[in-house]
C-alpha cells in the first residue's frame, strides 16, 4: 500500500524475470533478427595496417561481383559529421572522412549485396594499396601525445610531500591492467531502413536516445525522423554505449541503395569496432603510521586512448575518496596511440583503479603486520573526504564485517604460505570496493487503461540486467495492481527520454521517473474526482488517499475508495496517462554526497605450486545497493560481476602485435575467458538502507560486482605464496 505523501516501500522479491516466456521460446526479437521485404546485406572492409594512408582502392571486382549493389569508399562516401557532445562525452570520430589509416581494423569500405554471403565475399575482393607509417602502440611510448584530465578530475589536498615525510612505511609499486574486449555472446547488429527522409534503425545499443540524437545530426534530419528499437540486446557490458562507425555506415548503405539494409559484425570486428577497455600503467604511492593511518595517498596513471578520440577513464579519481587520509594527490593521463577507440567495458575506470589501489592497501596493511579488514575500518572514509559532507549512504564498514563473517576471514591464519589443502597451497585475500554515484536526468510515462491494466514506458534498455521485470514490480506497487495487470515497455527512441543503461546509473534513475509517473497518475485520478460528488473520493486530499488491489481508498476509512476501472468509466475514458522525469540531486543542495555503491571482496584461492595452476575456490560479496528492488535479479548481477571479475585477473588480455598492430587473439578460440569449472562458489549479501537522497532509494549493483574481484584474489596469491603480482591477467608464467 503506497500513500501519495511518502515513499513506497519496495518490496525486493525475487522474483522471476518478466521477460524471460520470450527470450526462452525465442520469441525475444533482437536487432539481428529483423527483416524487410527487399532487405539487402552489408560487410565492412578494415584496414590491414595500424597508421599511415590509403593511396588507392580498387573495388572494381568487388563492384561487379554476384549480387553486389554498391560499395562505398572513402573516395565515394559523403562527408559525415562528427556526432554530438553526450553525457558520456564526444561521439567516436566519424567513418571514412579522409584517407587517413589511424588504427588496424579501421573501416574503410563497406559493400552492399543481395546477401550476406555475397558482400562477404565482395568485401574480400577490395584491394588497397596503402602508405604505411610507424604506428604508436606502446602507453609509455615517449612519442605519443598526451591527453591531460579533459574532465578536471585530477584532485590534490593537502601535501603529499608532508604526509610521506610523517611515514613510517611507504608503498611505492607499479600496477598495469591490459586491454580487455568486452564481447557479448551476441554479434552487434544494425538494420536500417529510411522512408522518404526519415529512418528506422534496429540497432545493439544499450541507449536509442543517443543513436536517435547521433543519426539525426550527422544525417541532418530532425530527430523526429529518426526510430531507433532495441527492445532486446544480447548484452553489451558497455559496448553498446557509443554510436559506432557500423551503425552510420548502415544507415548510409541504406540510404544508398534504396533498400533496408542489414549488417553484423564478425567477431574479429568485436575487437576492432565497438571499444574496449583500455590498457593502462600505475604508480600507486601510500605513507602509513606504524599505528595503522594512511597518511598519504598518490595515485598516477596513464592509459590509453586513440588517435582522434576522447573517451576518458578517470583511473585514480576513487583513491582521493575511498580512504580518510589528509594528504592525496591523483591524475590521470593519456597516450594517443593507433588502436581502435576505447569504450566503457563494465565497471570502466574502478575496474582498473581499484586494483591497483586496493592491491596497494594490502601490501600496506601486510608491511606493519596489520589484518586487512582492521586496516581497511581504521581507515574509513565516514564522510566523503573532499566534500566533507555525510554519505547520502554508505554500509561498507557493514559490509566488511558481515562479509568476514559469512567468508570465515578469523579462520584464516596470517602467515603467508601458513594454509594448504594436499599439495594445494591455500590463500585468502580481500578488497575494499565502490563505484560512483551516476544518474542522469531521465523520463518515463504511465498510462492506466479502462481494463485496468497499467501501460509504463521509456526509452531505455534492458541489456540482462532485469530492468523490465525491476520497473514492472515498482510500478505494480505503486499503482496498487498485481504485477500480472502490469506492462513496463522499453527500446523504442520514441518513448520519453531515457539516459543509457550503463555507469549503474539506470535503475536510480529510471526507478525515480516511474516513481514519479505512477505518482502524476494517481493525482490525474484524484484530480477527476475532486468535484464529483459520486465518487467516494470526492474532495479526498492527496495525503489521505492509498492505492491497493486496482481502486484508491482513503487512508481514514478503507471502505470508502473506487477501483480505477470505475473512475474511467464513469468520465466516459479509454485510458489516463501522465509523464514523470528525474533529475539528479545535487549534493549541496542536499546536505549530503551522494553516494555510489560499496562493498567487500573476499576470495579463496588455490595454487598448485609445482604446475604454477590457479583456483578459485569461492568469493564472498557483501554489497551496499541501497534498496534492492528483486534480490534475485540484484544477486544475479553480482553474480555475473564477479565472473567478469575473475576473467579480468586471470584471462582476459588482447593481445595487439606491436609491430602491425594486428590483434591476434580475436576469436573466441584465442581470446580466453572462465567457462564453468573456473567459476567458484559464490555467496553475495546485501547490506545497508535505502539511499536518502532519491525517493526510491536504489543504487546500482552491475558494476560494483566486477569491482575488487582481481585484487582479492592478487592479494590471496600473495598470501598463498609470498609473491606480489601486479600486473593481469595472473597467469600461470607469472605464477611458477
Amino acid at each position: 500500500m503506497t500513500t501519495l505523501e511518502t515513499p513506497p516501500t519496495v518490496i525486493g522479491e525475487g522474483m522471476d524475470r518478466v521477460d524471460a516466456p520470450l527470450k526462452v521460446t525465442g520469441a525475444a526479437h533482437y536487432p539481428n533478427d529483423y527483416t524487410y521485404p527487399g532487405m539487402v546485406h552489408a560487410a565492412l572492409v578494415g584496414s590491414t595496417i595500424a597508421a599511415g594512408r590509403i593511396r588507392r582502392i580498387d573495388a572494381s571486382a568487388a563492384q561487379y561481383a554476384p549480387g553486389v549493389l554498391t560499395v562505398i569508399t572513402p573516395l565515394t562516401a559523403p562527408r559525415l559529421e562528427r556526432g554530438p557532445m553526450t553525457l558520456l562525452g564526444p561521439s567516436p570520430p566519424a567513418p571514412m572522412r579522409d584517407d587517413r589509416v589511424l588504427h588496424y581494423g579501421q573501416h574503410i569500405a563497406i559493400v552492399v549485396a543481395d546477401s550476406p554471403e555475397q558482400a562477404r565475399h565482395a568485401a574480400s575482393l577490395v584491394r588497397v594499396e596503402y602508405e604505411p607509417t610507424d604506428a604508436l602502440l606502446d602507453v609509455e611510448d615517449e612519442r605519443a601525445d598526451t591527453v591531460i584530465d579533459p574532465w578536471g578530475l585530477d584532485t590534490e589536498r593537502g601535501s603529499v610531500s608532508t604526509g610521506f615525510a610523517r611515514a613510517d612505511v611507504v608503498v611505492d609499486e607499479r600496477y598495469t591492467t591490459p586491454d580487455n574486449t568486452n564481447n557479448p555472446l551476441g554479434l552487434m547488429s544494425t538494420v536500417a531502413v529510411w522512408h522518404g527522409d526519415s529512418v528506422t534503425v534496429h540497432d545493439s545499443t544499450q541507449w536509442p536516445s543517443n543513436v536517435r540524437a547521433s543519426l539525426a545530426q550527422i544525417f541532418r534530419i530532425p530527430e523526429s525522423g529518426v526510430r531507433v528499437l532495441a527492445p532486446f540486446v544480447g548484452g553489451g557490458f558497455g559496448a553498446g554505449l557509443r554510436v559506432w562507425s557500423h551503425t552510420i555506415l548502415t544507415a548510409l548503405a541504406a540510404r544508398e541503395v534504396g533498400r533496408p539494409v542489414k549488417l553484423v559484425l564478425t567477431r574479429p570486428q568485436m575487437f576492432t569496432s565497438v571499444g574496449h577497455r583500455p590498457d593502462n600503467v600505475q604508480r600507486v604511492r601510500i605513507g602509513v603510521t606504524s599505528a595503522g593511518d594512511i597518511v598519504a595517498i598518490e595515485h598516477h596513471t596513464i592509459s590509453s586512448v586513440a588517435m582522434e578520440d576522447d573517451d576518458y577513464e578517470p583511473l585514480a579519481f576513487s583513491s582521493a575518496v575511498s580512504y580518510s587520509c589528509p594528504n592525496v594527490l591523483t591524475s590521470d593521463r593519456q597516450a594517443r596511440l593507433n588502436i581502435p577507440c576505447p569504450g566503457s567495458m563494465r565497471a570502466p575506470a574502478e575496474g582498473q583503479g581499484n586494483f591497483a589501489l586496493e592491491s596497494a592497501i594490502d601490501e600496506a596493511a601486510h608491511s606493519l603486520g596489520m589484518d586487512p579488514v582492521e586496516f581497511r575500518l581504521r581507515n574509513y572514509a565516514e564522510v566523503h573526504p573532499v566534500l566533507g559532507l555525510p554519505w547520502s549512504s554508505k554500509a561498507l564498514r557493514d559490509c566488511y564485517r558481515l562479509g568476514a563473517e559469512r567468508f570465515g576471514w578469523s579462520r584464516r591464519t596470517p602467515e603467508i604460505g601458513s594454509m594448504r589443502d594436499g599439495r594445494w597451497l591455500v590463500g585468502c585475500g580481500m578488497a575494499g570496493v565502490s563505484y560512483p554515484y551516476y544518474q542522469a536526468p531521465c523520463q518515463a510515462r504511465a498510462s492506466l487503461r479502462h481494463d485496468g491494466s497499467a501501460y509504463v514506458r521509456s526509452a531505455a534498455t534492458d541489456i540482462g540486467t532485469g530492468t523490465y521485470t525491476v520497473m514492472t514490480q515498482l510500478a505494480a506497487e505503486l499503482l496498487g495492481l498485481e504485477i500480472r495487470k502490469v506492462r513496463f515497455d522499453l527500446g523504442d527512441s520514441d518513448m520519453p527520454y531515457s539516459p543509457q543503461a550503463g555507469g549503474s546509473g539506470l535503475t536510480g534513475a529510471l526507478a525515480n521517473a516511474v516513481h514519479t509517473a505512477c505518482g502524476n497518475l494517481v493525482r490525474e485520478f484524484l484530480g477527476l474526482v475532486r468535484d464529483d460528488e459520486v465518487s467516494p473520493l470526492c474532495g479526498a486530499p492527496p495525503g489521505d488517499v492509498a492505492v491497493n488491489e486496482g481502486r484508491l481508498h482513503r487512508i481514514s476509512a478503507p471502505e470508502q475508495g473506487e477501483a480505477y476501472t470505475d473512475i474511467l468509466a464513469r468520465h466516459g475514458l479509454e485510458e489516463l496517462s501522465a509523464d514523470g522525469r528525474s533529475t539528479p540531486p545535487d549534493a549541496h543542495n542536499i546536505g549530503m554526497a551522494t553516494a555510489g555503491a560499496f562493498g567487500a571482496k573476499f576470495a579463496e584461492i588455490r595454487i598448485d605450486p609445482e604446475l604454477g595452476l590457479l583456483r578459485v575456490a569461492r568469493v564472498t560479496s557483501a554489497i551496499d545497493g541501497g534498496r534492492i528492488l528483486n534480490q534475485k535479479t540484484a544477486t544475479s548481477q553480482v553474480v555475473g560481476g564477479t565472473v567478469g571479475g575473475i576473467s579480468q585477473a586471470m584471462f582476459e588480455e588482447t593481445a595487439t602485435d606491436q609491430g602491425t598492430g594486428h590483434i591476434a587473439n580475436a576469436t573466441f578460440g584465442d581470446y580466453l575467458m572462465p567457462v564453468n569449472a573456473d567459476v567458484p562458489d559464490m555467496d553475495v549479501v546485501f547490506c545497508g538502507t535505502p539511499d536518502r537522497a532519491t525517493n526510491v532509494g536504489t543504487k546500482g549493483v552491475g558494476e560494483v560486482g566486477l569491482v575488487g574481484v582481481a585484487a582479492a584474489i592478487g592479494n590471496a596469491i600473495h598470501h598463498a605464496t609470498g609473491r606480489r603480482l601486479r600486473s593481469l591477467p595472473f597467469t600461470i608464467d607469472r605464477l611458477l
